[in-house]
């Protein structure tokens, strides 16, 4: 971190701004060209003064979200993250129809204490179907378990990296206080702005492309399904008899 300090002053390190403005930049750029594309970027911050703004930031920009614990293999092991995402929808389903009353007291109570454990862990997650196309992460110090999981499979990493932490484990580090809750917010506001408008220009770009291939179908084809009137066959042409072979005079 030492390129990206401006001075040290009674033990206590002066980050240089100017430089964290030009990663905020480029981070920014990274992500409305990824979320542009339609891919998603899973916020990540589990530290107490970091939790909220990070799940009202995600919400705000409508993506998945990790702000209570990260668990192990939310992204290398995606099946048994899903498996538990569909536990939890079926006890909420339970919940909703009133079947959860045919169990007894003590089951009902385990059951809604399961439920309340996986809202708790997987309600920031349980719209991400698919591994999400990079990650924001409020000091990787802290997740360094979800920093491991994203460079074992390759994932890009935005994140705010203070002077403890090492930038080159992320792909677009911006250089901040990640304990200071003033700063986390001011550069998840641009990082939320960002990828809201990033996103409607990829929904309006969708619609466009949908609504031109409906103009694209030709008006009253009623063609496509009609079926297909079979070729009148021909009636069978009747083959004259062989004439008789010409009748040879006997000889005397």
């Amino acid at each position: 971190m030492k390129q990206f300090i401006f001075d040290a002053r009674n033990g206590i390190h002066i980050i240089d701004l100017s430089k964290s403005l030009a990663q905020l930049e480029a981070a920014c750029g990274f992500l409305a060209q990824t979320v542009g594309q339609g891919g998603q970027a899973l916020f990540v911050g589990t530290k107490k003064q970091a939790q909220e703004a990070v799940r009202e930031s995600a919400k705000t920009c409508g993506q998945p979200h990790v702000t209570e614990r990260w668990l192990g293999g939310t992204l290398t092991n995606m099946k048994t993250i899903k498996r538990s995402m569909g536990r939890l929808r079926e006890i909420e389903k339970m919940e909703a129809d009133g079947s959860i009353n045919q169990y007894g007291k003590q089951e009902q109570s385990m059951l809604r204490r399961e439920l309340a454990r996986l809202i708790k862990n997987l309600d920031g997650i349980r719209g991400m179907e698919k591994l999400p196309s990079a990650l924001f992460i409020v000091d990787i110090k802290r997740e360094h378990n979800a920093v491991a999981e994203a460079r074992r499979l390759k994932i890009p990493i935005v994140a705010i990296v203070d002077t403890n932490c090492d930038p080159d484990l992320t792909d677009f580090p911006i250089a901040g206080n990640d304990d200071a809750i003033r700063s986390v917010r001011m550069v998840l506001s641009v990082v939320t702005q960002t990828i809201v408008q990033a996103r409607a220009e990829f929904e309006a770009k969708y619609a466009r492309r949908k609504a031109e291939a409906e103009a694209e179908k030709p008006a009253g084809d009623t063609t496509a399904g009609a079926p297909v009137a079979a070729a009148p066959v021909a009636p069978p042409v009747a083959l004259a008899a062989p004439a008789p072979p010409p009748a040879v005079a006997a000889v005397a």
